[in-house]
């Protein structure tokens, strides 16, 4: 491996460890995979998501996925800038480890935000325990998933349709995992998608009502028992940094941190 497969994590966080890039590009791959956008546009090695019936800052953004593609920042910006205004989106960049430094400088230079800075965690399946609670099978009622989802998350019901879309334009299997009380409704949910030998976690929520009670552990378990089941070795998800209760969570399942990334927007 040569020093260009490895590089400070984004932030520059005082005593992270150098980021593996391959490893990188591989969970970069499986999560856009696991997230998919309804449009996908290449210039060079930039892959620009839009996504104009869902506005998850995941689906609509540039991701640069290689750090030596840096020609015509200030062109190649304005232009996929009118894609996005086209989409109804303002203009994003996710900035992660391959996030060519020379972009990030120029971003700088011109007073770009930052917001929303995630961690990538992942968790070897063969090396921990799967945890003692009860066994959880996955629904197969997606529009039952979709709207605990959204109470859960107290989000609007409008996104139902294209939060349906979404999900039903994964491609690697899928598990919807619900958790529900007699009296109050559905107090949490998880997504997990079985892609070869990984499974990521996503849309992982539990209800405000019922935290700390225990109910977010056995929803992970539950996601985690079925993901090796179905030949995972390894689990990863997207937590946002400042979410200190989730983190919390998932490093005490044994989740460790791989990289981080953020977001950035021009200074309005």
């Amino acid at each position: 491996m040569t020093s260009n497969d490895r590089r400070p994590p984004v932030g520059g966080a005082v005593g992270a460890s150098m980021v593996d890039l391959p490893s990188v590009r591989r969970l970069e791959a499986v999560g856009f995979r696991a997230w998919p956008a309804s449009t996908v546009l290449y210039d060079g090695s930039w892959l620009i998501r839009l996504t104009a019936g869902h506005s998850s800052k995941r689906l609509n953004s540039i991701n640069p996925l290689d750090p030596s593609d840096y020609r015509d920042i200030g062109i190649r910006l304005a232009k996929a800038a009118r894609r996005f205004s086209e989409h109804g989106r303002p203009l994003t960049v996710r900035q992660t480890p391959l996030t060519p430094p020379q972009l990030i400088a120029y971003m700088d230079g011109e007073g770009w935000t930052s917001f929303s800075h995630s961690l990538l965690m992942e968790l070897d399946l063969t090396q921990s325990e799967p945890g003692e609670g009860m066994d959880h099978l996955p629904i197969k009622d997606l529009g039952r998933f979709v709207d605990a989802r959204i109470q859960i998350g107290n989000d609007d019901p409008a996104i139902k349709p294209a939060l349906t879309e979404i999900i039903t334009a994964i491609k690697p299997e899928c598990g919807l995992f619900l958790f529900e009380d007699r009296d109050i409704g559905p107090t949490a949910v998880s997504l997990v998608v079985h892609d070869n030998d990984l499974a990521g976690i996503m849309q992982f929520s539990v209800a405000e009502s019922v935290r700390r009670r225990g109910v977010g552990r056995a929803l992970l378990d539950a996601s985690l028992r079925w993901a090796r089941l179905r030949g995972a070795r390894k689990a990863w998800l997207q937590v946002e940094a400042a979410n200190a209760a989730a983190v919390a969570l998932y490093r005490k399942a044994g989740f460790a941190e791989v990289y981080r990334y953020l977001y950035r927007a021009p200074r309005v």
